[in-house]
């Protein structure tokens, strides 16, 4: 399996590489306002889409380990939660200076920025949550417990445009020559959040056997 997350990595790095290239020789945008910065979509956009994975392998992980009451469900859960709540930090951070270039502010509370923050605090929750409790079943019991609920503000978050009236832009919007070196860097994340829960999970299970 090392090797395999190895593997892994290498492939996601050429990826991500040549999709950057390609990013970087595309033209700079007829918007004034954006010109080059709208290449921040290469970062902002598969952190958003591999947050959004990832919790949602936690909520799976999480429904299978309180059916099963196997441990090794809830270390998968968790080391999913790390990725996405990274991920969707990053895609925050990157947002919001996009919406500094874009709309003169860091901070709009536009629909999908508001929702995100609400997801980004539920699962800080969720890992102060277990960071609350000692005993290993009852810690993987109630996180998972929670990190279903939590779930919820991942679908809403994405369809929050859709409801309300928003100023983010849509994807619906990217083209042909955007949208080849964007899916090459999404798939470069992908891979890498699959290399990092090899790892991550690996790394868990044994600890759990020292302790």
């Amino acid at each position: 399996m090392k090797k395999l997350a190895g593997v892994l990595m290498i492939v996601a790095t050429i990826l991500f590489i040549v999709g950057i290239h390609i990013a970087m020789k595309l033209p700079p945008s007829p918007e004034p306002t954006l010109r080059n910065n709208y290449r921040i979509i290469f970062f902002h956009l598969p952190s958003a889409i591999t947050s959004f994975t990832a919790f949602t392998v936690t909520m799976i992980s999480s429904i299978v380990f309180l059916k099963k009451r196997d441990v090794k469900w809830d270390i998968i859960s968790s080391s999913s939660a790390k990725v996405g709540f990274f991920m969707i930090t990053a895609a925050l951070i990157s947002g919001s200076i996009w919406a500094k270039v874009a709309w003169g502010s860091y901070w709009n509370w536009d629909p999908r920025e508001t929702t995100v923050l609400i997801l980004w605090f539920a699962y800080a929750a969720y890992f102060a949550l277990r960071a609350s409790i000692e005993d290993v079943e009852e810690k993987a019991k109630f996180s998972s417990i929670f990190a279903i609920f939590a779930y919820v503000t991942v679908p809403l978050s994405y369809i929050s445009t859709r409801i309300f009236f928003s100023l983010h832009p849509s994807t619906a919007q990217i083209g042909l020559k955007i949208g080849v070196p964007l899916s090459m860097v999404i798939v470069s994340f992908l891979l890498m959040y699959i290399s990092f829960m090899i790892v991550d999970t690996a790394i868990s299970k044994l600890e759990l056997k020292i302790s």
